[in-house]
């Protein structure tokens, strides 16, 4: 069987919330196997009035099962880190991938083989949340945000499609929007022009920044499991969860966008 398994993504603040963790990989399973499968909610945002929280960590996206392979165990991929606020040292949250950093902060860390860390910020405009594929983006100058790291593509679900994009981070007015990743990443807010967005939903993707203390972040995007295996195998006796399961290219592919079960 393979399987992806995506958390959710970190919330805003004034800078981009990094992508819940991202873990793809293969396990043997016999008959008579009961997968459980918690898919993670977004982080939530900052918001105002608070001018110094940070966004909240994605939830983590489990897979756990009576009967894996030994060398497999429960497999936990991380939510991702929150974005910081922009007040000086502070700095992002830790995850799957690490939200960016506010102005003189370091950007959270991310998790090895699941995500990368985010972007930090010697300026106003703040940094980018790190991607499963890459890190997120410093600030680069007083006008340029950091953008969100890349996620990871995927063919799983039977349409190539990227997860686990980092949120971008919060610009001032002489600036303009940063983009998130690619992989449902949310773009960040500029100052009196635009509000950020979320992470897409079943993506994994950090929220995008907004900037200024009148400014909300936006929340992480929900996570995602998928499992699939040949069809040349029985279809599973049954599940739960309401999960999307298609038949075709020579695969039966479970998709989960909410916790459930599934039994062989």
């Amino acid at each position: 069987m393979e399987y992806l398994i995506v958390a959710g993504g970190g919330g805003g603040s004034s800078a981009g919330g990094g992508a819940g963790g991202l873990l793809a990989g293969f396990s043997g399973i016999t008959v008579g196997t009961q997968l459980f499968v918690t898919v993670g909610a977004g982080g939530a945002a900052n918001v105002y009035p608070s001018t110094t929280n940070p966004g909240s960590n994605g939830v983590n996206s489990v897979l756990i099962a009576t009967s894996l392979a030994a060398t497999t165990g429960n497999i936990v991929a991380l939510g991702g880190g929150g974005g910081a606020q922009q007040n000086p040292t502070n700095n992002g949250l830790s995850g799957g991938s690490g939200g960016g950093s506010g102005n003189g902060g370091v950007g959270g860390a991310g998790t090895s083989g699941q995500g990368n860390g985010g972007g930090s910020s010697g300026f106003t405009p703040l940094a980018g949340g790190g991607g499963a594929g890459t890190v997120g983006l410093n600030s680069a100058s007083s006008s340029v945000a950091g953008n969100g790291g890349a996620g990871i593509a995927s063919a799983i679900s039977g349409t190539v499609t990227t997860y686990a994009g980092g949120g971008g981070g919060g610009n001032n007015n002489t600036g303009s929007a940063s983009s998130g990743g690619v992989g449902g990443g949310g773009i960040g807010g500029v100052q009196s022009v635009s509000n950020p967005t979320a992470g897409s939903v079943n993506t994994g993707g950090g929220g995008g920044g907004g900037f200024g203390v009148f400014v909300d972040g936006a929340a992480g995007g929900s996570g995602i499991v998928i499992l699939r295996y040949p069809d040349t195998f029985i279809a599973a006796t049954s599940t739960t969860g309401s999960p999307t399961i298609t038949v075709a290219g020579g695969f039966r592919v479970y998709q989960f966008t909410a916790s459930g079960s599934i039994t062989f």
